[in-house]
């Protein structure tokens, strides 16, 4: 049973003791004093464990035996959260002092949110952002809105969007309960995406509010050849789950083409390790299918949104 008014947050820490005492050591500023903090460890080799349980024994600290990903970990802190609210926030980032009282009270304004997304701005280059809320075009191609842009302004009002980063991303657990957890399938990579189909389908909206700031170092503990294998794999099992069978009548053929395109300019860097990484993860997708097929009719039987609202959420392609 939750708590109400309680925001947990979640971290999940792979090897990451270098990024810990910024990460947690903003989350002790924060004005808003109803928080837990779990930090879930993915059997870090690096004293991780050892930081925490002598500089932070206020965060709470579940030991994995093995490296579960970033969807196993966060679902480990999902299930041991007590929060109305819960977030999933990167080992590699830091919030501003207001980011958990912007989020409690986005929450609060906007009953028909299931998700709240932050203003994600990169860590060395302040003014310059990661991402204001994700989108997912018509093709089947997820994004961050505005990453690499500068923040100039274009971004400081609060909107709808399709969902949100996972690296900061907090979810209402009203949610959670009802459309279920990360998919461990995914592993790492595009489980943002995933739930926030799920969401979608099930008439929860995510809402972006520029009050909630996050600074990330973006890919301090991830990217390369294994993020390049990941997001060639899950965005197949997303589109496979999730894309419902009137938008595929519709839109099927410029998602394929858009796939085909991902799959030529990967072969045609064919010798640097991240393009045959992403052809291997979009072969592993392709072979992986019916099993996602198996979960896509349980998915699909959530809708409870028209289509055409649906559609409305999605993006034009994007080049």
């Amino acid at each position: 049973m939750s708590t109400p008014g309680l925001l947990s947050i979640v971290i999940p820490n792979w090897n990451g003791a270098r990024f810990l005492p910024t990460c947690l050591d903003s989350l002790q500023k924060q004005t808003y004093p109803e928080t837990e903090i779990i930090l879930v460890d993915n059997a870090s080799t690096d004293g991780s464990q050892a930081l925490l349980e002598r500089d932070y024994p206020w965060v709470t600290l579940i030991a994995l035996d093995t490296n579960r990903g970033f969807t196993g970990a966060c679902n480990a802190g999902i299930e041991a959260a007590h929060g109305e609210f819960i977030a999933l926030l990167n080992n590699d980032t830091e919030v501003a002092p207001g980011w958990v009282l912007a989020v409690v009270d986005a929450f609060t304004r906007h009953p028909d949110a299931g998700s709240v997304a932050s203003k994600m701005l990169l860590f060395d280059q302040r003014d310059h952002f990661h991402t204001a809320g994700d989108y997912f075009t018509v093709d089947g191609r997820a994004g961050n809105r505005g990453v690499w842009e500068k923040d100039e302004g274009q971004f400081d009002r609060e909107d709808y969007v399709f969902s949100a980063c996972g690296g900061s991303a907090v979810y209402r657990r009203a949610m959670l309960d009802q459309i279920g957890r990360l998919d461990d399938d995914f592993f790492f990579s595009g489980e943002d995406v995933d739930i926030g189909w799920r969401a979608q389908l099930a008439g929860w909206r995510c809402l972006y509010t520029p009050a909630a700031i996050v600074y990330h170092r973006l890919s301090a503990t991830g990217g390369g050849v294994t993020a390049s294998y990941y997001d060639g794999r899950n965005l197949l099992y997303i589109l496979a789950k999730n894309y419902p069978a009137e938008l595929w009548r519709k839109h099927g053929g410029s998602v394929i083409r858009s796939q085909m395109r991902l799959a030529l300019e990967a072969l045609r860097a064919w010798r640097g390790q991240a393009a045959r990484a992403r052809l291997r993860g979009m072969l592993a997708g392709l072979l992986s299918l019916p099993r996602m097929w198996k979960k896509r009719r349980a998915v699909q039987a959530t809708r409870r949104v028209a289509i055409a609202d649906l559609e409305s959420m999605l993006s034009p392609p994007r080049e």
